[in-house]
C-alpha cells in the first residue's frame, strides 16, 4: 500500500519543466544555425562587379600589355640619346718579314693607334626615333584598354549566362514539386476509383522527362560555370540573386557616331595610325645622313714622332629617288592604308552597335509581352484545363500538355532574357564609361519602364 502522502502531481511538474526548456534551447539553436547557414550562404555568392574585379585582378594580358607599354618607354628614352662612342685600337703598317719583321718600333711606319669614333645623330633624328617609341608605348596602352574592355564584357556575359542557367533550374524544380503532388492526386484517384492507372503511369513518364530536363540544365549550368570560372578563377561561387540594372544603356543612338569614336578598337586603330605616322617622320629624317668624327692617336717607334689623325665620315646618299624617297613613299602608304581601315571599322562598329541597340530594344518590348500576355495566360489555361480533369471533365494528359506548355512558355522567357542580357553586356561595356560623353543627353532606354527583376 503507497503512502497517501506521495507528491504525484509536483513530480510530473518537475519533470516537464527541464524537457520544455530543452525544446526551447534546441528551437533556439536551430533558428541560429539556419541564420548563420543563410549568412554564409548569402557571403559566399559572387556579384556582377566582384566578378569582373576578380577577373581584372587575374588577368594576365593586362600585365603583359602594362609591360610592352613600359618597354617601349624606355625605349624611348634610349632612342633620345647618343650613340654610344666607339673605342678603336690597333696597329698599322706591321713588318711581316725581313729583319724588322713583328717590330713594334724598329720601322717608322709602324703605329700603335688608340681613337674614339661618335657619330652625331641630328637632335631631330633622335625626337624623330623617340617620339615612335613613344607611340608605340600609346599603342600598348590602346591594347590593355581593348584587353580590358573584352574582359569586362566576356566576364559579366559568363555570369549572366550562370546566373540565367540557375534560374532555369529552379524553374524547372518547382515544377516538379507540383508535378509531385499531381502523381500523388492521380494515385489517391486511382486507388478511389475515380481515375485509370494509365493516369498513373502517363504522370509518371511527365515526371521522368522533367527529370531529363533538369539533369540536361545540370550540365547547361556546369558549362557555364567553367566558362565564368575562366575569368574569375576555378572554385568560383554561384552568382547571387541580385541583377546589375538591365533595362538602361549608356549608348545613345541620336549620337552612336560620335561616341563609336571612343571604342577601345577604333582607339586602338587611332594609336596605331599614330605610330605609323612616327615611322614616317623617322623615314623622313633619314633624308639627311649622320656625320661621323674619328679622332685616333698613333705611337711608333722612340726616334720617330707620334701621329694624330681626325677623321670625319659622312655617307653620300647618291640614289635619294630610289632609297630614301622609296622608304618614306612605304611609310606614307602605311599610315593611308591604317586610316582607311580605321574609317571602315567605325563604320563597321557604329552599325553593328546599332543594330545591338536594336535587338535589345526590340527583346525588351517582347519581355513585357511575356509578363502581360503569354505567361498569364499560359498559366490561366493550366488551371483552367487541371479544373476541368479535377471536375471529371477532362483528361490527365491534357493537364499535363499544358503544364510541359507553360514550363516551355516560362524557359522561353527566360531565354531571351538572358539573351537580351547578353545584349545588355555587349552595349554596356563597349565603350568605357570615363569616355562617354557627358553632353549625349539621355541614354536610349532613358524613357522605357524598367523592367522588374525576377
Amino acid at each position: 500500500m503507497f503512502p497517501t502522502s506521495f507528491p504525484a502531481a509536483p513530480i510530473m511538474r518537475s519533470t516537464r519543466q527541464p524537457f520544455r526548456s530543452a525544446s526551447l534551447w534546441v528551437v533556439a539553436l536551430t533558428l541560429c544555425a539556419s541564420a548563420i547557414g543563410q549568412s554564409a550562404h548569402a557571403q559566399q555568392t559572387l556579384s556582377l562587379d566582384a566578378a569582373l574585379r576578380l577577373a581584372e585582378e587575374r588577368s594576365r594580358q593586362l600585365v603583359a600589355q602594362d609591360a610592352a607599354a613600359g618597354a617601349a618607354r624606355s625605349m624611348a628614352v634610349a632612342a633620345g640619346q647618343l650613340p654610344d662612342p666607339v673605342l678603336k685600337a690597333g696597329i698599322s703598317n706591321l713588318p711581316v718579314n725581313g729583319s724588322d719583321r713583328f717590330s713594334l718600333t724598329r720601322d717608322f711606319m709602324t703605329m700603335r693607334s688608340i681613337g674614339v669614333m661618335q657619330e652625331f645623330t641630328r637632335s631631330d633624328k633622335r625626337q624623330a626615333h623617340a617620339a615612335r617609341f613613344d607611340r608605340e608605348a600609346e599603342v600598348a596602352e590602346a591594347g590593355r584598354a581593348v584587353a580590358l574592355a573584352n574582359l569586362r564584357r566576356d566576364t559579366a556575359i559568363a555570369w549572366l549566362d550562370r546566373y540565367y542557367q540557375g534560374r532555369m533550374r529552379e524553374l524547372l524544380q518547382t515544377q516538379r514539386a507540383e508535378l509531385n503532388l499531381q502523381i500523388e492526386s492521380a494515385d489517391a484517384a486511382y486507388r478511389g476509383g475515380r481515375g485509370t492507372q494509365a493516369d498513373v503511369f502517363t504522370a509518371r513518364s511527365a515526371l521522368a522527362q522533367l527529370d531529363d530536363r533538369i539533369l540536361a540544365q545540370e550540365r547547361q549550368i556546369a558549362t557555364a560555370q567553367t566558362r565564368l570560372a575562366r575569368w574569375v578563377g576555378p572554385g568560383t561561387l554561384q552568382p547571387s540573386m541580385v541583377l546589375p540594372d538591365l533595362g538602361s544603356v549608356r549608348l545613345d543612338a541620336r549620337n552612336l557616331e560620335a561616341q563609336i569614336g571612343e571604342h577601345p578598337q577604333i582607339a586602338l586603330m587611332e594609336r596605331q595610325e599614330a605610330a605609323a605616322r612616327a615611322e614616317a617622320d623617322v623615314a623622313q629624317s633619314n633624308k639627311r645622313s649622320d656625320w661621323s668624327v674619328e679622332l685616333m692617336y698613333s705611337q711608333r717607334g722612340a726616334a720617330y714622332s707620334n701621329m694624330v689623325s681626325l677623321n670625319l665620315s659622312i655617307p653620300l646618299q647618291l640614289d635619294q629617288k630610289n632609297r630614301q624617297d622609296r622608304e618614306l613613299a612605304a611609310k606614307l602608304a602605311a599610315v593611308e592604308q591604317l586610316q582607311a581601315q580605321r574609317e571602315e571599322a567605325t563604320r563597321e562598329s557604329a552599325a553593328e552597335a546599332l543594330s545591338w541597340l536594336q535587338q535589345w530594344q526590340s527583346n525588351r518590348k517582347r519581355l513585357a509581352l511575356y509578363d502581360s500576355s503569354l505567361i498569364p495566360l499560359a498559366a490561366d489555361r493550366r488551371q483552367a484545363v487541371l479544373a476541368a480533369y479535377r471536375g471529371g471533365a477532362g483528361t490527365l494528359s491534357a493537364a499535363l500538355e499544358t503544364r510541359r506548355m507553360e514550363i516551355d512558355t516560362r524557359l522561353e522567357r527566360l531565354r531571351l532574357e538572358m539573351e537580351t542580357a547578353a545584349l545588355w553586356a555587349q552595349l554596356e561595356f563597349l565603350i568605357p564609361a570615363t569616355h562617354l560623353a557627358l553632353d549625349t543627353g539621355p541614354s536610349a532606354a532613358a524613357g522605357e519602364t524598367k523592367e522588374p527583376q525576377k
